[in-house]
Formats: structure tokens, C-alpha cells, sequence
């Protein structure tokens, strides 16, 4: 392997490959992550749609599966959130990471019991903040990436903030192969971060049905919608989400209610917890509370399609580069070949 594939993100999370799977709500469980960080790259759990007990669960089971480093996908504005930052310091977690920007005390925290911390950002203002906070690394998502997503392609977005900060920088959205690794080092990140190219793996426990769905996707299926919970998200383009974009307000919402309560029986979290929660939310992205209640929608809508298998009744985070994977490897054959891909591409250009 050359030696431009051993990057700071490969010291800093004690992986083989300048790779990591991110951490997607109800699809990186303990097999995909377990996956990955068996096959030399760095697997991130999805913690944000878990209670403490299922984090307890979770990450015991990924500790049998698994000798290697992995990471933890946390959300900031979580009532327990200083209990979740503890539980992975007392078992040994190599990373935390963040959808959003966590506290400074939280950095600081995790930091001192030697957890890594490398929150997603889609702005260079962003980067800096977190950057003079402490954090270890970044993760930068252009517009082209699945799930919440900015404007800015990751052509643009990457090496503005290359240039601002002087940690580790991720980059995500577009990324499928080795060539994408090859271009993201060529532009000074020290690694790349996928999704979608994750979940259509064979490790992957998303239901078959599901996968098929983004098999026959092409790069102009998929669109932003704010009709999910508010925020721009990237996501297969189907009849549902069409209907979604067709509905008002006065339809949005009450749907928005519906969801939370199916997601309060659903995680059994209790409603002093889920109000705190929306509190902190609504201090921290300065929301109205329309935008509070219509976050409900994400947990719900994403687990119809990707643990139900219903997606007809729900929705599928993807990024455009849905329109370039036709194949289901295992995460072992993806990431070998990426890493071929890459020698190949930086032996070619060295020539």
C-alpha cells in the first residue's frame, strides 16, 4: 500500500484505511460496523436512534465481533448526552462523532478519556469553530452526500476547509470508489467517509427489498426535500417522498405528531425525556417549534423503509452517488478494492 494511504486519520482512529462508514440511523448496527472495522477501515455506529440500554447492547455485541477501533455516532442535544460521552469512555471507544457540532465541554470531555471526537460539517465557518474547540478531525459533507445536506458540492466545500483548518478533514458525498479516495487526498483530506456505498454492501442489514429500490436508482433519483423534518434532506426520489413534497403544513404536522407518538412507544424514552430533548434542540438550531415537532418525522419515516422494509410508507437517505453502485460486495471486498483502486490511481500518476 502506498504510503500516501496512511494519513493522520489512520493514527488518530488505529485503522489500516483512510476509510470510514458513517454512522446511518437504523443501518450501522453492530454487523456493519463490526464489518468494517474487521476489514481495516473505521466502522461508526448508529448510537442517535438508541436508548442507553440498546447503546449498552449494541456496543457489547460489537465488542465480540470485533477486536479493532471503531467509533460511535452520538447526537449532542440528547437529554443523557453526558451519560452516552461517559459509557463509551468507561468501554474503550476509539471515536465519537457527531451530526452536529457537540458542546465544548463535551470535546473536552471525551477528549480526556482519550475518545477522538470528529463532528460532520457542511460549511468552512463551521469547521473553524469546532476546530478552536479541540475537536480531533472533521467530516465534510458537500451536497451531493445523502441525508441532512448543504448546498456546496464537496469539490468546493473540501479544500475550502483543507485551507482553514489544520486537523484531519473527512471528506463525504460522491464517494464510491478508489479513484474518489485517490482525488480526496489529491485535495489534502485525509480520507473519505460513505454511506450509501455501506449500506449496499451484503453486510449491510437492510432488508434485500430495500436494496433492490437503490439498485435501480440512477444520479438524478434522488431529491432534497424539507418535507422529512424541516432541514434539507437527500433522499430516494419515490412516490411517497413525492406526496411528502405535495402536502402543506397543515398536513406536515399533524403527520409530524403522529410520528413522535409512534416513536415515543416505540423507544419507550420517556415524555419528560423527549420534551428535554426538543427543548435543547430548539435552543441549539434556534428552531420554531413546527421545525421541533417535524424532526419527529426522521427516526420513523427512515425505520419504515430501512428495518420494516416498507418503502412505500417511508423514506431512503441516499446520496446521488446511488446512480454508480449496480453490485452488492461484502464490506471486506469494497474496501480491498478501493484501497487497489487507489494504489493503482496515485501508482499511475507517480509514473
Amino acid at each position: 500500500m502506498k504510503d500516501a494511504l496512511r494519513t493522520r486519520l489512520c493514527a488518530l482512529a488505529g485503522v489500516e484505511y483512510p476509510i470510514v462508514q458513517t454512522g446511518m440511523g437504523w443501518v450501522s448496527g453492530p454487523e456493519l460496523t463490526a464489518a468494517t472495522a474487521n476489514a481495516g477501515g473505521l466502522g461508526i455506529l448508529a448510537a442517535a436512534v438508541m436508548d442507553m440500554d440498546e447503546l449498552r447492547v449494541a456496543l457489547k455485541e460489537l465488542q465480540e465481533r470485533t477486536d479493532r477501533p471503531f467509533g460511535v455516532n452520538l447526537r449532542a442535544d440528547q437529554p443523557d448526552i453526558v451519560d452516552r460521552c461517559d459509557l463509551l469512555v468507561k468501554e474503550g471507544v476509539r471515536v465519537a462523532s457527531f451530526a452536529m457540532a457537540p458542546r465544548k465541554d463535551l470535546v473536552q470531555r471525551l477528549k480526556d478519556g482519550g475518545v477522538a471526537v470528529i463532528p460532520s460539517i457542511g460549511a468552512k465557518r463551521h469547521a473553524e469553530k469546532v476546530a478552536e474547540w479541540g475537536v480531533d478531525a472533521v467530516l465534510v459533507q458537500g451536497g451531493e452526500g445523502g441525508g441532512h445536506t448543504g448546498s456546496v458540492p464537496t469539490t468546493l466545500l473540501l479544500p475550502q476547509v483543507v485551507d482553514a483548518v489544520d486537523i484531519p478533514v473527512i471528506a463525504a458525498g460522491g464517494f464510491f470508489d478508489g479513484r474518489g479516495l485517490a482525488a480526496a487526498l489529491a485535495y489534502g483530506a485525509a480520507g473519505i467517509a460513505m454511506g450509501t456505498r455501506f449500506l449496499l454492501t451484503r453486510d449491510s442489514q437492510v432488508p434485500q427489498a430495500v436494496k433492490d429500490v437503490y439498485l435501480g436508482k440512477t444520479v438524478t433519483d434522488t431529491v432534497v426535500t424539507t418535507q422529512v423534518d424541516g432541514w434539507p434532506h437527500r433522499v430516494l426520489r419515490t412516490s411517497f417522498v413525492e406526496h411528502l413534497e405535495g402536502t402543506g403544513r397543515a398536513t406536515a404536522l399533524p403527520r409530524a405528531v403522529k410520528n413522535a407518538l409512534g416513536f415515543q412507544r416505540l423507544s419507550g424514552q420517556p415524555w419528560r425525556e423527549i420534551v428535554q430533548e426538543g427543548l435543547a434542540m430548539k435552543k441549539a438550531q434556534d428552531l420554531n417549534w413546527s421545525q421541533v415537532v417535524m424532526a419527529a418525522n426522521t427516526p420513523m419515516l427512515l425505520r419504515k423503509a430501512m428495518v420494516d422494509g416498507r418503502p412505500d410508507l417511508g423514506v431512503m437517505a441516499s446520496g446521488q452517488v446511488v446512480g454508480l453502485i449496480d453490485e452488492l460486495p461484502t464490506v471486506a471486498e469494497l474496501i480491498t478494492r478501493i484501497v487497489k483502486e487507489a494504489d493503482e490511481v496515485l501508482e499511475r500518476l507517480g509514473a
